[in-house]
């Protein structure tokens, strides 16, 4: 009991001078197949506070939340004819990572077709602590290893900033991962600044987010099967939507609306081509 409480008070004083912080991190990945050389880079931020942590893409989150407010505004204005042409989403990754403190639970939302899930996620990373050590931008670091995700990784992390946390689902050491790559070098993690937040910048929780249908909960099992179900059928959703009535209209670039059926056929033929290509996705165990 007296090491729970220790161990307690050790991580309230952490924040006592720094409650809230972001961590900005510089992801490189490779996960078309046929494209190996084809490395692209997308920024994340790492959002702590007392409560947890929230990991998500810089570029999708800005654009997400002007795309709100125009669809809002139009609303409220009593436009419901209006195009979103021109309103286009940034950043290409959509899923978010929540870590509650200080049990460090991991809740990973994300989408599958037209629908949003709520991952209760209670895989946990299996660290191997080396001896070897480094130094990463102004960072002493330390190297780990472990197998996670269906991925073997190698991590570098600091006691200087003694936060057990990391970029994505990735915690438990003792000290921020300042770095982490998985051992075919098509996924990295690396840290690139630190800024502090004030409290008007604390972070809300994808579980709150104002959406037009609620999230879907599942854990880590279940998510994998609609996964897979989704690689298999990637226009089932869509398609029942239009069995049970749902009216879908589309209109191309000239205000001309489109044939549904022949939408439909175009769009499973490009989400197969893409998800064929897409056989290096970081959670590799998911296409097994």
């Amino acid at each position: 009991m007296k090491k729970t409480v220790l161990v307690l008070f050790l991580f309230l004083g952490i924040f006592s001078n720094a409650q809230y912080q972001r961590f900005v991190y510089e992801y490189k990945f490779a996960i078309d197949s046929t494209a190996k050389d084809k490395v692209e880079t997308e920024l994340m931020n790492l959002d702590i506070a007392p409560k947890g942590s929230k990991f998500y893409s810089k570029d999708y989150q800005e654009a997400d939340s002007l795309m709100h407010a125009f669809i809002e505004k139009q609303v409220k204005s009593g436009n419901n004819d209006f195009s979103l042409k021109g309103v286009g989403y940034k950043g290409k990754l959509r899923y978010s990572v929540e870590k509650s403190y200080p049990d460090y639970a991991v809740s990973f939302i994300n989408s599958i077709g037209n629908e949003e899930y709520l991952v209760q996620d209670s895989r946990v990373p299996q660290w191997k602590i080396l001896s070897d050590k480094d130094k990463i931008g102004n960072f002493s670091v330390q190297k780990a290893v472990c197998d996670f995700l269906g991925r073997r990784w190698t991590a570098w992390f600091t006691t200087e900033l003694p936060i057990q946390d990391g970029p994505y689902k990735f915690h438990g050491l003792p000290g921020m991962i300042v770095k982490i790559e998985d051992q075919s070098h098509s996924h990295t993690f690396e840290l690139k600044g630190v800024k502090k937040l004030d409290t008007a910048q604390e972070w809300i929780s994808g579980k709150d987010k104002k959406r037009y249908n609620p999230l879907i909960n599942v854990d880590e099992n279940k998510f994998k099967k609609v996964y897979s179900e989704y690689t298999k059928d990637p226009m089932k959703g869509l398609r029942q939507m239009l069995n049970n009535g749902t009216i879908v209209e589309m209109r191309d670039d000239n205000g001309k609306v489109m044939d549904t059926n022949k939408m439909l056929r175009d769009d499973e033929k490009r989400a197969k081509e893409k998800l064929k290509k897409e056989n290096n996705i970081l959670e590799l165990d998911l296409l097994k």
